[in-house]
Order: structure tokens, then C-alpha cells, then sequence
């Protein structure tokens, strides 16, 4: 742990030294200093760099690194960088990217650009790039790389061991070589740690693992990533409708989809895009956030409105108007710890048809357990503060009707908004909040006005 943190800190202290020096002017240091850092410090100071600081930068790196850096980039980040290339430089850059990060960068780009690059590279990279952008963008062909190393069924373990050195080098994260027949049908598999301890004269057929588990090709990213949990892989073998070994998986690509899926659960709460650019323009960061704050005003409008419908009663019992924020109040956090719960179930696949009803339940109980607490609780608070022990029975009723009613939204709104492809994390909490803000002060006004105006 003490020497992952020493390097987190070196990296730090070697990207503020570059910032130092372009600060002061001091180029040359600069480049020199970039020329000795790792492309994934190199990325993290141009997604740490205000636009010009990032444009100057990116012009100081080596050329022959653009495109590792390219690949470590966020999307937005990664973006603002292509649009400043031209199409051959781009081109230069993306050689020897894998397949899957060689499909992340073309498919940001627009159309004519693409159409330049694909035309300013080799034919080999041209095959790969159609082979790639030929998957949905979030499915297992869209993330897989198609380094795959297979051998035959009827070859000996020794003309596999000296095939393997003439290659001379093995794709990162081998851990497995794949069987196939003359068709490239997967038949099975072999460990790499069992081929080196194994007779070199035995078969392959002999010593492979016939019970293999492959992922379709257009499985969800998010349902690869759990299979990778469930099975603790290290990488897996991607198959096509016929059975054909189309490429592999490995656990880098499933700990960046574990990383962008959190990364978008918690941004998309605050109702921004999980690839917003810190140092974005003012304006285009602007335009993004005012659509989620007129979002939130309706709402807050729709639950003004509600309050006015209790003006008269209002305007009789000032008191009313204080307390009026409590039950809300509560009711908005309840309900929030409820859907965050849910969501994150939702998100590991824990929750289904089958238990959704017992956890309807189980929540609705610990609203009504909640509601009990805290209703007692603020009704003794408020009777002895407002000298009104019906006052307090009435914030009491309302607390424990608007408690009930965010456990209840907690679970079911995001089921519902699943159910109609609508992302949870990002509408879930504006309609959870419009939800326990309306009937909290339904409940409190309104049952205030029945009881008190009579």
C-alpha cells in the first residue's frame, strides 16, 4: 500500500514539475520531461490542463507516443486532442492500437474525418478498424480484441512450445491458448501454466479443457463484466453465432467498463455525462448543466404549486409554513437511500421479477419501522415546541405517509424507468424527489387544512 501511494505521489510531483515548467516558459524542459514520463501521467496532465495548457502539451509530446496516450485519454478529452490531428497523423497514431481502443478513437470521430483516416491507412489496419466498428459500441465484439492466439487439437505440445517462440512475443494477459478446428470453431482451451509442465509429447486434445465458457458476441458489456466477477477470468474467449473464435476479452477492458459504469452512476445523479471534461469552455459546460437545472425547476415548480393550494390555511397558522420543509426533507433522504440501493442491486444483478415484490416489502417495512421512530419523535418535539399536541399529531401522520411513500418510489422507480430503457441513475432521484416533495406536503398541508380549519 505505502509504495502504491509513493508512486500516485511521484506521478503527481512529475506532472506539477511539467506544469512548472511550461508556467515559465521553460519548453525544452518540458519536452524532456514528457519524453521520460509514461503515457497513462501523460494523459492524467492533459485531463488535468485547461484547453491551451493541453494544446501545448499534446505539441510537445513525442509523436510516437500519441497513440498510447490516445488510448489512456477520456472520451471528451480524447476528443478535444483528435480534432486538433490531421487524418494521416491520426492514422499514424492508431497503428498498433488494439482492436477495441482502435474502435473507441474512430468512432468519436465525424464522419468525414473517419472516412480520411480509414483511407490514410494500411490495408491490415483497414480490415481491423471495419472489423471492430462492425460491433454495437457497448456489446462484447465492441470491446474484445482479436489478438488471439489458437492452436489445433491434433499438434503436440511441443509444436505448439516451439510455435509460440517463433512468434517471439504473447499478446498481454495470455493466460490461455484456444483450441479451434479447421473451421475456427471453439472446441476448448489449455492454461499456458499446464502447457509449460506438461510432456512435450503429448496431444493437445489430451490436455485441454473441453468445458470451456465463451461469450457471444453480442452480449452487454455490463453482463461480460459480471461473468468476469462470477469466474475471476483473467481473459475470455469471444465467439460468433456459429460457434467461430472471433477474439478474446481480458480484464483490463472489464476493470475500465467497471470504472466507466461508476464513474457514470455517480455523475449521472448530479445529471451530468460521464465523460464531462473538467476543463471544458464555459459555454458548451454551461449548455449541458442547464438542461438538467430546468429538469429540476419544473419539479421544484410542481411542489410550489401544491403548497399553493393550501394558501388560506398558510396564511392563518404562520407556523405551518415552518415546519412545512421537514416532511419533504425526510422523505427526500429516505428515498434516496432506498434508490441507491436498488440502483446498485439493479447494477450487479442482483435484483429481478422473482425478489422484486419481497424487496417492495422489505423496504415498505422499514419506511413503516422509520415512520414509527421519527414520528413519535418530531411529534413530541413540535407539541412541546408549539405548545399544540394536534399540531404534532399532524406532522406526525404526514412524516409517516410521505416515509412510506419514498420507500415505495425508491423501489419502484427504478424498475420502472429499467423497464423502458431509461437510465435510473440519471432520472431516478428528480422523480424520486418530485415524488416525497409533493406528497409530504400534500399530506402535512393537507391534512393540516381538515383539521385546523374546521
Amino acid at each position: 500500500m505505502v509504495a502504491e501511494l509513493s508512486d500516485k505521489e511521484y506521478a503527481m510531483q512529475r506532472i506539477q514539475e511539467v506544469n512548472t515548467a511550461l508556467s515559465d516558459g521553460m519548453y525544452v524542459a518540458a519536452r524532456r520531461m514528457l519524453h521520460n514520463m509514461p503515457a497513462c501521467d501523460i494523459a492524467l496532465l492533459l485531463e488535468s490542463s485547461p484547453p491551451k495548457s493541453r494544446a501545448i502539451v499534446w505539441k510537445l509530446v513525442d509523436v510516437d507516443e500519441h497513440g498510447e496516450i490516445l488510448e489512456e485519454l477520456s472520451e471528451e478529452v480524447q476528443k478535444s486532442i483528435i480534432r486538433q490531428m490531421a487524418p494521416e497523423k491520426l492514422a499514424a497514431a492508431t497503428e498498433g492500437m488494439d482492436t477495441d481502443d482502435l474502435a473507441y478513437v474512430l468512432r468519436g470521430l465525424p464522419d468525414q474525418v473517419y472516412q480520411e483516416v480509414l483511407k490514410s491507412m494500411d490495408e491490415r489496419d483497414r480490415e481491423r478498424a471495419e472489423t471492430a466498428l462492425s460491433y454495437n459500441e457497448d456489446s462484447a465484439g465492441g470491446i474484445m480484441n482479436t489478438d488471439t492466439i489458437t492452436v489445433r487439437a491434433d499438434v503436440t505440445v511441443d509444436v505448439v512450445l516451439r510455435y509460440l517462440r517463433l512468434k517471439g512475443e504473447l499478446p498481454e494477459a495470455t493466460d490461455m491458448l484456444y483450441v479451434a478446428d479447421r473451421y475456427d470453431k471453439l472446441i476448448g482451451e489449455i492454461a499456458l501454466s499446464r502447457l509449460v509442465t506438461v510432456d512435450p509429447s503429448r496431444l493437445v486434445s489430451d490436455i485441454m479443457s473441453s468445458d470451456v465458457v465463451s461469450i457471444p458476441v453480442d452480449m452487454e458489456e455490463t453482463e461480460v463484466a459480471k461473468l468476469f466477477e462470477r469466474f475471476d477470468w483473467v481473459s475470455a474467449p469471444v465467439v460468433d453465432a456459429d460457434q467461430q473464435l472471433v477474439g478474446r476479452i481480458t480484464i483490463d477492458d472489464v476493470v475500465d467498463i467497471i470504472r466507466e459504469e461508476a464513474q457514470h452512476s455517480m455523475l449521472s445523479m448530479a445529471g451530468l455525462e460521464d465523460d464531462e471534461d473538467t476543463f471544458a469552455p464555459v459555454l458548451k459546460s454551461t449548455r449541458r448543466r442547464t438542461i438538467w437545472l430546468a429538469v429540476n425547476l419544473v419539479t421544484a415548480l410542481l411542489a410550489a404549486m401544491v403548497s399553493s393550494l393550501f394558501e388560506d390555511i398558510l396564511a392563518q397558522m404562520a407556523v405551518l409554513a415552518i415546519l412545512n420543509t421537514i416532511v419533504p426533507s425526510m422523505g427526500g433522504i429516505a428515498g434516496s437511500q432506498t434508490l441507491t440501493l436498488v440502483i446498485r442491486g439493479m447494477a450487479l444483478g442482483h435484483i429481478g421479477t422473482s425478489n422484486s415484490k419481497w424487496l417492495i416489502g422489505k423496504e415498505l417495512a422499514i419506511g413503516a419501522l422509520n415512520g414509527i421512530i421519527w414520528s413519535i419523535l418530531i411529534a413530541a418535539v413540535v407539541a412541546l415546541w408549539m405548545q399544540s399536541w394536534l399540531v404534532g399529531g399532524i406532522i406526525a401522520f404526514a412524516m409517516m405517509a410521505n416515509l412510506l411513500a419514498a420507500a415505495l418510489a425508491g423501489v419502484t422507480v427504478p424498475m420502472v424507468l429499467k423497464k423502458y430503457n431509461i437510465d435510473p441513475a440519471l432520472a431516478g432521484g428528480v422523480i424520486l424527489t418530485t415524488v416525497t416533495d409533493v406528497v409530504g406536503i400534500f399530506a402535512f398541508l393537507g391534512t393540516a387544512t381538515l383539521l385546523l380549519s374546521a
